[in-house]
């Protein structure tokens, strides 16, 4: 039988911590970037555009020294928090939940963006000639055809924080207990000896969470598509 060590389940447990803080702070910002680069068409539309894809094009470790530049303490939004709020994000749990949000970013905006193409415009406007506010009809017409979409890239922004490793290890280190999440003990077991079980544990709870993230983000995929052509 496969045991579990405690320092397996504290990586286990802080992933999932740091992925569901990563993936609802994240996921309004997400909505409406990608409501904007489906819908509107502004100065910057192609630049906002390529800034929301560089974490997906850039090697994660220059993100994680992007982000220990700007939010460590001798970094200008590191230090002011620091200073102001008493709040530090380098070498912390909560920075690995904001590279973790910043990697997994890319997926849940394309996954929206994606969605919101989807809907025919007409719903929208025919809600509009009836004397509808544009926030109504987000709210009642647009929102709930394109929620499995908004779902589909929640679930793989999850998955996409629950698997991130070098942006996190670069920004808040490998501490056990503190910023140690489920990559990074993998990597830390596989460099001690004896450590070969755990890694495997973690492994395979990996590789499961990152299938289950993909077949629940392909159902919700055919679900909104088979909704939307019957509207």
């Amino acid at each position: 039988m496969i045991e579990i060590s405690p320092e397996a389940w504290q990586a286990i447990a802080l992933s999932a911590k740091v992925s569901c803080v990563a993936t609802v702070l994240s996921l309004p910002l997400a909505i409406l970037t990608g409501f904007a680069l489906a819908r509107w068409r502004f100065i910057g539309r192609e630049v906002l555009n390529g800034i929301v894809h560089l974490p997906l094009i850039l090697p994660p470790v220059v993100t994680g020294y992007v982000l220990l530049l700007a939010f460590g303490r001798q970094g200008p939004i590191g230090g002011f928090l620091y200073q102001t709020f008493g709040v530090t994000l380098a070498f912390n749990w909560t920075g690995a939940a904001l590279a973790a949000a910043i990697m997994a970013f890319p997926l849940m905006a394309r996954a929206i963006r994606l969605a919101v193409e989807a809907v025919d415009p007409k719903l929208e406007e025919a809600a509009m000639t009836l004397g509808a506010s544009p926030l109504w009809v987000f709210g009642t017409v647009t929102l709930p055809l394109i929620l499995p979409g908004i779902l589909a890239g929640a679930v793989l922004g999850f998955a996409k924080a629950i698997g991130e490793f070098g942006a996190t290890i670069t920004f808040v280190s490998n501490i056990p207990g503190q910023t140690q999440t489920l990559p990074s003990a993998i990597y830390t077991f596989l460099q001690i000896p004896g450590g070969e079980n755990d890694a495997l544990v973690l492994v395979l709870i990996a590789v499961a969470i990152a299938m289950t993230a993909l077949l629940i983000s392909e159902w919700l995929a055919r679900y909104v598509a088979k909704r939307i052509s019957s509207a």
